[in-house]
Parts: structure tokens; sequence; C-alpha cells
């Protein structure tokens, strides 16, 4: 991603509402063209201010920076974005046809061209069995379907969704992946603003976390947690195979502990800039290569016990935002 343009490059995004409220505090935020980019942050971080001032839907108190390679603001490019907001209603008399292609009229796309990319885009999102009925019997999931319709109807080069999966069943989020997933694919971008970490986890090529207005980490989930990936062994703990004190003891011997104690079941220690921390029938080995593991699968084999797995470990993206949440951080960053 690095390689591709700059869709979204902002620098210094201020907002204030009166004297008593500073939304954005100094927002910086880049996202490269292509890409699904995930901006998460607590209730109140300001996610929803930020997605409204880059559309200057909300006037922002003070920004610079580009979409889409102009100012921030300049409107001709603003028609070549899609945005669906957080909370979308729709005129209730209309079906769900008639609202993707009511948009795409306000878009001023030709009638032919509008009715063909309505009726794609219907099917696209799933909403064919109900998209013409009317919308003010639709269920909230419904909705947002037809909501990511109509913000894709203009063909934009740039996606905004401000929660595209609130109120949609675990089957419907599953749908909408795939859709922005295929957005992605046809060399498209797509910004979403969302607190459902599992969902940017599973569909964002890089992500930022918004806390209290400002933009405390942000990059690949990799390289975010790039200093915190470790290996798991695990191994058969039972009678049959070695006493339950036989992997702390090696353990011990390993770290160069001599007041190992039977039974222990939970043991930290470092050896040569290496930390370890045994759980039961799991050891954590802080390395980053499986070669660097094979010592002490060797140790533990040595011991008795029989190795049933090796797993590659990091911290999820719902552990580095509680680390970044609750202790901040010093970077900033902004890693291109």
């Amino acid at each position: 991603m690095p390689d591709n343009p700059l869709v979204i490059d902002l620098q210094g995004v201020e907002k204030r509402f009166g004297r008593k409220v500073h939304a954005l505090k100094g927002v910086d935020l880049r996202v490269h063209g292509g890409e699904v980019f995930g901006l998460l942050g607590p209730n109140g971080a300001g996610k929803s201010t930020l997605v409204k001032c880059m559309l200057t839907v909300v006037r922002p108190t003070a920004a610079t920076g580009t979409l889409l390679g102009k100012p921030v603001g300049h409107k001709p490019t603003l028609a070549r974005v899609g945005y669906l907001p957080e909370h979308a209603r729709f005129p209730k008399h209309l079906t769900g046809r008639q609202v993707v292609s009511f948009y795409g009229a306000m878009a001023k796309m030709p009638g032919t061209l509008r009715r063909k990319r309505t009726d794609e885009l219907i099917d696209l999102v799933g909403a064919t069995d109900y998209a013409d009925r009317r919308v003010g019997g639709y269920s909230k999931g419904m909705q947002q379907r037809i909501g990511l319709a109509q913000a894709m109807v203009n063909d934009p080069d740039l996606v905004v969704l401000d929660e595209p999966t609130d109120g949609v069943d675990p089957v419907g989020r599953r749908d909408i992946r795939e859709v922005l997933k295929q957005i992605r694919d046809r060399g498209k971008t797509v910004f979403i603003n969302s607190h459902l970490l599992s969902e940017l986890e599973a569909v964002c090529d890089r992500v930022a976390i918004l806390v209290q207005g400002k933009v405390a980490k942000q990059g690949r989930i990799d390289d975010l947690t790039i200093d915190q990936r470790y290996y798991r062994i695990g191994f058969d703990w039972t009678r049959d195979t070695a006493r339950p004190d036989a992997a702390a003891s090696a353990l011990g011997v390993a770290l160069k502990k001599t007041d190992v104690r039977s039974g222990l079941d939970v043991l930290r220690g470092e050896r040569e800039g290496v930390w370890f921390e045994l759980h039961g029938p799991n050891l954590s080995v802080g390395v980053e290569e499986p070669k660097d593991a094979w010592p002490i699968i060797d140790m533990l084999r040595n011991a008795g016990l029989v190795v049933r797995s090796v797993q590659p470990m990091r911290p999820s993206l719902e552990d580095l935002f509680m680390e970044v949440a609750e202790h901040g951080s010093s970077d900033g960053g902004v890693k291109r």
C-alpha cells in the first residue's frame, strides 16, 4: 500500500464546539489508494466528527490536507466520494430500489446507467428480496444494506462508511465484509469508522486509533504489534506423560532458577533477552522466528513432555486498542 498515492492526507485537523468542547486536537491521517482503512476509538473520541470534517459536512476549526489529491472541501472532488452516515435516514415512502436510484439522480447519472447500476448494487449487497418494498418497513440491517448501495451508486473512488455494520446480524456483517473486499479489489479505497473491532480486524489493511481527539497509533496491525509477537507452545499435561511440575522444573533450569516448587503452574522469567511465561500446559516464548523457539521445544521434550502445538501469536486489534485506550501512546505515529 505505501507505493499507492495518498487518497486522504489530513494534517492538523481541529474542531471545537464552543469554548468547552475540543473534539479534535490536531489529527494527522493518511490513507493510501486501494486499501480498506479502519478508524476506531471509544465513544466520544471524535471519529464521526473527523469524518464529517473531512467531507465538510461539518466545518473544521482548522485543517490542511487533501482528499483525492485536491484540497479538503473541493466540491467537484466530493462528487467522487460515496458516503454512508452513521444514522442514515431515507424517505420512508420510497422502496429500496428507488432510494438507490434517487441518490444516483442526485449524482447526475444518466437514467439508463442509473437503473443498471442500481440493479447491480441491489444484488451486490444482497437486498434483492426486499428491494421493491418501502424502506419504512425495513429493519436496521436492511437499511444499512441499502445505505451501502447508495454510497456506491456513482462508482466513487473513495467510499466512506460510518458504522456500516451497526444493527446488522452476523450473516449481514459477513456479507458486508465481502462487499468491501470486492470494492477494494476493484481499486477503490474504503474508509470505515467503526467500534466493532473484530469487523475491522477481519477486513482492514491499516487502522488508526483515535483517543480523546488525537491519533494515538496508525499503521498495519502487524506493524503496530511487531514488538509484542511471540510463540505459544502447547504440550500434554497429563499423568501419562510427565508429572505436573516437569515443565516448570525444566523451565526453571533454562532460566537458571533453583527455587522452582513442585506443582507450580505459573512461572515467568527472562534469559538472554527472551521472556518466558508458563501457564499450565502452555508456554509463551518471546521470539519472532520459529527457529528461536526450537531450543525451548527440545528442553520440554527432554523433560518427558509431548509438544502438541506451536503457534505464532500477536495481540489482537482489541488488545492493541485497550492498551492505547488505557495508557495512550507516545508515537502519535503515522506509519506510511
